[in-house]
This record gives structure tokens, C-alpha cells and sequence, in this order.
């Protein structure tokens, strides 16, 4: 199968936006460890795994249908933020980017006429759906919990309940 020259570049440069939410998400989860919020870092440990995984899917792809696969350097993320609530802002601020790319390489393949990457990244495009909500969730819960006392460690002992489910 061919794909051309642009989707190709396109989904190289998305294998290296998904390693580096993957390299995002673990800092994440180093910045919650290091303040004793084990259930926190729990939940983004699991998603660095799952962008990880994103990542693979996609190089996975381009192997099968002959095409290059170019791995480029990872750069390296934010690791410094002032709250967790600082911290799930910058998710989903950067789960809304990467919405934006996914749509992009959506619509490049329906521009190409290309099913088979159209029909590959319909999976993303529903998964970008999941992964915004489920930020979106957790920064309304910490903007609930402000003052609260005690509400932060309930929703880090409920972030700890994530277990990693393979996809």
C-alpha cells in the first residue's frame, strides 16, 4: 500500500508527539511523586504508558503498509509546575494540541483519498474524545476542591485506583 510523501512526514512527526506525551506524562507523574501525591503520579504514569503505546500504533502502521518510519529526538518537557491543578491544566491544554494534530492527519488522509489511514485514525480521533474528558474531569475536581481541606488526598487516593489496561 502507498501513502505519500506528506502523510508519511505527517505521521513520523506524530509518532514523535506521542513519545513525547509520553516523556510529558512521566514528568507529570516524577513532579507528583516528589510531593507525596502517590495516587497522582499513579494516574499519569499510566497515561505516559498509554501515549507510549499511541506512539508504537502508529510506527506499527507504517511498517505494515512499507512505508518509513523516521524517529526524531524527543525534546524534553516541562517539569516544573506550582499545583496539581497547574499540572492537569497543562494536560489538557496539551491533550487539546494534540486533537488539533490528530484532526489534521484525519482530514490530510480524506484529502488523499487514502481509506485505509482515514479508517487507522478514526481509532485516535475517538481516543482524543476520551483523553480531553478525562482531563477535563480531573481539572474540575481540583478547581472544586480549592480550599477544601482534605479533598485533594480523596482525589488522589481516586486517580490511584487507575490500573493500566492494554489496548
Amino acid at each position: 500500500m502507498k501513502i505519500t510523501k506528506a502523510m508519511e512526514t505527517a505521521l513520523n512527526k506524530q509518532i514523535n508527539a506521542e513519545y513525547y506525551s509520553s516523556y510529558l506524562y512521566l514528568a507529570m507523574s516524577v513532579y507528583f511523586e516528589q510531593n507525596n501525591l502517590n495516587g497522582f503520579a499513579n494516574w499519569m504514569r499510566i497515561q505516559a504508558h498509554e501515549e507510549w503505546g499511541h506512539g508504537t500504533k502508529i510506527l506499527t502502521y507504517l511498517l505494515d503498509i512499507g512505508a518509513g518510519v523516521n524517529l526524531a529526538e524527543i525534546a524534553k518537557p516541562e517539569n516544573s509546575w506550582k499545583s496539581p491543578l497547574e499540572v492537569f491544566k497543562a494536560s489538557l491544554s496539551h491533550e487539546r494540541k494534540v486533537t488539533g494534530m490528530i484532526n489534521d492527519l484525519y482530514n490530510l488522509a480524506r484529502s488523499d483519498k487514502d481509506n485505509a489511514t482515514e479508517i487507522f485514525l478514526q481509532w485516535f480521533v475517538t481516543e482524543q474524545v476520551e483523553e480531553e474528558s478525562s482531563a477535563e474531569d480531573i481539572v474540575s475536581k481540583l478547581e472544586m476542591a480549592d480550599g477544601v481541606p482534605g479533598a485533594l488526598f480523596m482525589i488522589d487516593k481516586e486517580l490511584g485506583q487507575r490500573v493500566r489496561v492494554q489496548e
